[in-house]
């Protein structure tokens, strides 16, 4: 099972306001946006990274955490005069907490057109599976004794 805290990015920026150290700015991101959902025997993990670097995209599975992380590189400031800038760039991070009936050695990732997508499958342990039933209808004859 994966289990998913959709309130971890709120906390982070809830302590970035506290401490005044907010994670992001305009130029850089604030989160990844991601869908997760369950298929049959395996989890999907959907992540929006836009422009990210494919080579910079890492997905690493430690101690039940799942880490994802990528990073997307400004154009040079030398020379520009910037007239709008919305476009994040910078790192990219996420972490998931993994539950103990997924199989970490079977997770596979694909990055196709700004998308990163993540198989994560359940462990053989996970999956529902049908236990059968065996009767046992041997008839048992019953004596009597008269004294």
């Amino acid at each position: 099972m994966l289990r998913f805290d959709p309130f971890s990015d709120v906390d982070a920026l809830a302590r970035g306001l506290m401490t005044g150290s907010v994670s992001g700015t305009a130029r850089t991101p604030r989160f990844m946006p991601m869908d997760l959902y369950k298929v049959d025997d395996h989890y999907m993990l959907v992540a929006d990274l836009p422009g990210a670097d494919p080579g910079s995209i890492d997905v690493s599975v430690d101690n039940g955490t799942l880490t994802l992380s990528a990073q997307r590189s400004a154009p040079s400031d030398e020379g520009v005069q910037w007239l709008t800038s919305e476009r994040f760039a910078g790192a990219y991070r996420r972490q998931l907490s993994l539950g103990d009936g997924i199989d970490t050695s079977r997770i596979t990732a694909d990055y196709d057109n700004g998308v990163l997508t993540l198989t994560i499958p359940l462990a053989e342990r996970a999956k529902p599976r049908k236990i059968s039933v065996e009767a046992k209808d041997r008839p048992q004859a019953i004596s009597a004794h008269t004294e």
